[in-house]
């Protein structure tokens, strides 16, 4: 034996005496993940996340030592830190970990164990929150199907995962499923809590507005009056309660007015609140009605002391909304600096700070109007710039860029030029607000494909 390989050897048989002589390395015990795990649990549960998240991974470092790294025990413990990732914003690192649990419940359970609800579902909500929308409906769906699967097709628990999943295909612009969808979760509340509790006010409040969304005014209302019913029968006349379906019925006459009827009127629902009776489909004039329900929501604020000023806020904002959209831009000035002064008791006044979009009708040719179909026609675009004065109303409207037809960019200028603009406001007073850009997508009809290849 060489001289080198002789004090290798003995190099290596002297370490391995060192380690017998030390004895064996102390393995994790069941006492000590369980007192780290109880360690987490106090942080997240008092909502410190930040000290939460190294106790987090210390339970997960802790389980991959004692089982292995693709142990099933490892899936809530991965679970938890993912969430403590959610909590704290890292979106990122919260997919991530929400993956790694999916892969080992799939390598170690299967497709259809009950353990696989909270991380796909914390997936799909990892990657709503990076605005990756289809990743987030893909992880959604799955955890969506397999709830129906394991608990039933209209257990409540779902809710919580159809919201992010139906604005995951609003924002993909995929109308039906959406629809689909948001009937379905009204469903399923009404089964689980029944058509006239009071927990019923949430889905139908986001229904109502998911219609009014897709220009179905007349039912959006019928929706809001319905809970308006529920929230007096269940909480008395000029209850806080009653507000936001209050405010629901004035804002779907407004917009009704504005962008016009698209539908063919809904036969009264039998939930009608008979003191907002005469729900009509009439789009050439404001609708009373809707006035009055505003006066009626500011009556129930006010008669609920002490005041709720964000909420009284809101309500100010929409009349002040319903009067520019009448013409009336004086009054709808006033109402604003009311709205404006609820906000400052509030410690808000975000909402004023730059002009909303009120009133404004896209061209013909816009994608929201147009006709032609996807597989028929081509995208391209309209850039107009524009001031907002101090009244609402636009100025210096002028072409700024684009690649549609001249046709489209003339009437786009002039769509401008009749929009309405809640202004911005500063210090409780109205100000111009000059460089404004709208963009509109424009369909043309697509060239017709050379034949003979």
């Amino acid at each position: 034996m060489k001289i080198r390989e002789a004090r290798t050897v003995a190099a290596c048989i002297a370490s391995c005496m060192a380690a017998w002589a030390a004895g064996p390395a102390a393995a994790v015990t069941d006492a000590e993940r369980i007192s780290a795990n109880q360690q987490f649990r106090e942080a997240f549960d008092a909502r410190k996340y930040a000290e939460a998240l190294p106790l987090a991974q210390k339970v997960v470092d802790l389980t991959e030592e004692q089982y292995g790294k693709d142990a099933r025990a490892l899936v809530n413990p991965v679970t938890n830190l993912a969430t403590v990732h959610y909590r704290l914003k890292d979106y990122a690192a919260a997919e991530k970990e929400y993956q790694r649990s999916v892969d080992i419940l799939e390598k170690t359970a299967g497709a259809t164990d009950r353990q696989l609800l909270r991380p796909l579902q914390g997936l799909g909500a990892s990657h709503f929150a990076e605005n990756e929308y289809v990743d987030a409906s893909v992880a959604l769906k799955r955890a969506i199907d397999l709830s129906r699967n394991l608990d039933g097709l209209f257990n409540a628990e779902q809710l919580q995962i159809l919201e992010p999943l139906i604005s995951s295909y609003v924002a993909l612009d995929l109308t039906q499923e959406a629809e689909k969808e948001q009937q379905y979760a009204l469903r399923v509340a009404e089964t689980s809590y029944g058509r006239m509790d009071a927990r019923m006010l949430k889905p139908l409040d986001r229904y109502g507005r998911w219609l009014e969304a897709i220009g179905r005014y007349t039912s959006a209302r019928l929706l809001y009056a319905r809970a308006l019913t529920i929230a007096e029968q269940t909480s008395g006349r000029g209850s806080l309660v009653a507000v936001e379906p209050l405010l629901g019925i004035a804002r779907s006459y407004r917009l009704e007015f504005v962008n016009g009827a698209e539908e063919v009127p809904a036969a009264q629902d039998a939930f009608s609140n008979p003191d907002l009776s005469g729900i009509t489909n009439d789009s050439q004039r404001l609708n009373p009605d809707g006035e009055r329900a505003l006066r009626l929501a500011l009556q129930a604020i006010e008669k609920n002391q002490p005041v709720d000023h964000k909420r009284r806020g809101d309500t100010l904002l929409e009349l002040g909304d319903w009067y520019m959209s009448a013409s009336g831009l004086v009054r709808g000035i006033e109402t604003y600096g009311d709205a404006w002064k609820e906000y400052v008791q509030a410690g808000d006044t975000t909402v004023l700070t730059q002009p909303r979009l009120l009133v404004y009708r896209p061209p013909p040719m816009s994608s929201r109007r147009s006709s032609l179909k996807p597989d028929e026609s081509e995208q391209r675009f309209v850039e107009v710039k524009f001031n907002v004065l101090k009244d609402g109303r636009t100025d210096a409207v002028e072409l700024a860029g684009g690649d549609a037809p001249e046709n489209a960019q003339r009437a786009m200028v002039s769509a401008v030029k009749k929009a309405r603009y809640s202004p911005k406001f500063e210090a409780g007073e109205a100000v111009e607000t000059r460089g404004m850009i709208l963009r509109e997508k424009i369909l043309v009809k697509a060239k017709a494909s050379s034949s003979g290849s």
